[in-house]
């Protein structure tokens, strides 16, 4: 494909540019000095996640050694699925390819269908832009209002894809809590699945993270044009409008364990990723450079703006790696149980 021989093209160029046996070293200038620094966005202009990430590229390389070039380019397809299969066979390790992803591909290694011979927790965590919720959500003229609502009659909501929580979150909340979420998939991300809810395509969409509502379609919440019926995540948002927390409403330890499952991504809002095997020194670098970009009064104001006046409540990437690892260490049954929902 154009876009990939693309991305190939420009990290061989990179590849080419490093000093040969001492290309992991760091040089005086810093190890990232005349280099290019690809975030790649694992979904649709327009949304969330690419906002953040057009914002984080304009600042990172300021704090990076050698200050590199950073562009962030849109690598939308299977719900995040795409971004991750390349980050693991074909990216370089050398820092210089980094992926942006909604928090649902956090969990396709456990519990998809294709059970890849990798991990989660094998990718390197850079950090994390917010601690998100998922709201299931339906337009302002849909029957459904409440979670009650939702429990008696079908509800067709959009998702985007294999492994984004549009497709998988409401097969889950159905075992647990009963409700009756069909998902109508295809969608190619935020902004497509936002337009099928206007246009009265679906009722609406579940999961909807918090995060990429406000900066996407701030109208939406100022003026009620959606029901929430329901938050997932590991604490109440605040401006969810008392919507109740699916974990509360889980009522047997098997049950509440599937939903942890599902809401520990959900405190890892719009995470970032690197390849495995990245050397230690890079990592290193790109977790302090991430967090130095989320200190810069210039950039916090930025992103701050761009998202309806929330604030980033970023994560580091060694408390990033920490929830992976809990991801990864699921019981068997459990995730055995939610591989055979989520996979029929």
């Amino acid at each position: 494909m154009p876009f990939v021989q693309d991305i190939r093209r420009i990290a061989i160029a990179a590849a080419l540019v490093a000093p040969g046996s001492g290309a992991l070293s760091q040089t005086p200038d810093g190890y990232f000095r005349n280099k290019t620094v690809l975030i790649n966005i694992a979904g649709t202009p327009g949304g969330g996640i690419d906002i953040g990430a057009r914002i984080l590229a304009r600042y990172l390389g300021k704090y990076l050694p050698g200050n590199p070039q950073v562009i962030a380019q849109n690598m939308p397809g299977a719900g995040g699925v795409r971004v991750l299969e390349y980050l693991y066979s074909q990216a370089p390790k050398d820092g210089t390819w980094l992926g942006a992803f909604a928090s649902g591909p956090l969990l396709d290694p456990l519990i998809g269908p294709r059970k890849p011979n990798y991990g989660i927790s094998d990718f390197v965590a850079i950090g994390a832009i917010d601690k998100d919720n998922g709201l299931c959500t339906t337009w302002r003229t849909s029957p459904v209002k409440t979670l009650e609502d939702a429990r008696k009659r079908e509800v067709t909501v959009a998702g985007t894809g294999a492994g984004s929580a549009t497709d998988t979150e409401p097969l889950v909340l159905n075992e647990v809590l009963g409700t009756k979420f069909r998902v109508i998939t295809g969608y190619l991300g935020t902004q497509e699945t936002a337009l099928a809810l206007e246009r009265g395509e679906v009722d609406g969409r579940c999961a909807f993270g918090f995060a990429s509502i406000k900066p996407s379609k701030p109208d939406w919440l100022k003026e009620n044009k959606l029901n929430i019926l329901l938050q997932l995540g590991l604490e109440p948002e605040p401006d969810a409008k008392g919507a109740p927390m699916a974990l509360d409403l889980a009522d047997t330890p098997d049950k509440k364990a599937m939903i942890r499952v599902m809401a520990t991504p959900r405190g890892l809002g719009r995470p970032y990723l690197g390849p495995p095997g990245m050397p230690p020194e890079r990592v290193a670098e790109l977790r302090k450079a991430f967090m130095a970009a989320f200190a810069d009064r210039e950039m916090r104001e930025e992103f701050t703006k761009s998202s309806g006046g929330d604030e980033p409540r970023e994560t580091s990437g060694e408390a990033m790696q920490k929830l992976l690892d809990s991801i990864q260490s699921t019981p068997v049954n459990v995730r055995d149980r939610l591989r055979v929902l989520l996979n029929p």
